[in-house]
């Protein structure tokens, strides 16, 4: 039941070219960071990456961008990230757009068992194009597939050792949900405790879902952009606000 491996490397071992990957994150937090860099160094190609958005110029996805690794990105939001802009127009890359919401449900539907859904979101627009309209309550909505993954890579904030995890404040966008929707699911967490030591109420994902866990070595916490500016009253000694 010790689901916890030794580093990265070996926890990405068996991960092969042309693999599907779910990666976590919402933004730059609760991105696996770790996990991602062990895939570069293992050099893997042709990926079909699923996120919610692709990192920004080399952190997060985008490492593995600027390395030619990924063929195929499902994402929701790209606007970060200039490298992935200039690969998608030359036609370097393969993007596939979906509306957020409609990433997380595929995602949560791919989890759960649901085959595809119908949602209004999108009808009517270009996301509509090549998919199934059906009328519901007088409004069109479309058929969206579910997604499911051959690995999930995910950051959670703690793990007992047999794999059940705490995932901490925005760190919960996507990352639950896509370890439920892969064939295996890694998860690199900043803590790990002995079995029993986690509350059972606070547990986000039960330790069926995961297979290997790593503790993490990157303690940094990325943020897109840092915006400071002086308080308002304060004296113009007290300089910008921090």
């Amino acid at each position: 039941m010790n689901k916890v491996v030794a580093s990265a490397d070996e926890a990405v071992r068996d991960i092969p070219d042309g693999a599907m990957i779910m990666v976590g994150g919402f933004g730059l937090c609760g991105v696996p960071e770790d996990l991602i860099d062990a895939l570069v160094r293992k050099e893997v190609r042709d990926l079909t990456t699923v996120s919610n958005n692709a990192g920004v110029d080399q952190a997060g996805l985008g490492k593995l961008l600027a390395r030619g690794q990924i063929k195929k990105h499902i994402g929701s939001y790209v606007g970060e990230n200039k490298m992935f802009e200039q690969m998608v127009l030359s036609g370097k890359l393969e993007l596939e757009l979906n509306p957020q919401g409609t990433l997380a449900e595929r995602i949560r539907a791919g989890g759960a068992g649901i085959p595809a859904f119908f949602t209004p979101t999108g009808a009517g627009t270009l996301v509509a194009e090549g998919k199934e309209v059906r009328e519901f309550n007088g409004r069109p909505h479309l058929m969206e597939r579910a997604l499911k993954a051959d690995f999930a890579l995910i950051r959670a904030w703690k793990a007992d050792r047999w794999g059940n995890l705490v995932f901490r404040k925005t760190a919960r966008n996507f990352n639950p949900v896509m370890a439920t929707a892969a064939k295996v699911t890694i998860a690199e967490v900043e803590q790990i405790v002995e079995p029993g030591e986690l509350d059972p109420d606070r547990v986000h994902v039960p330790s069926v879902y995961v297979k290997r866990i790593v503790l993490t070595r990157s303690k940094e916490k990325k943020i897109e952009k840092h915006t400071v500016r002086r308080r308002a009253n304060a004296p113009e000694s007290a300089g910008a606000a921090r």
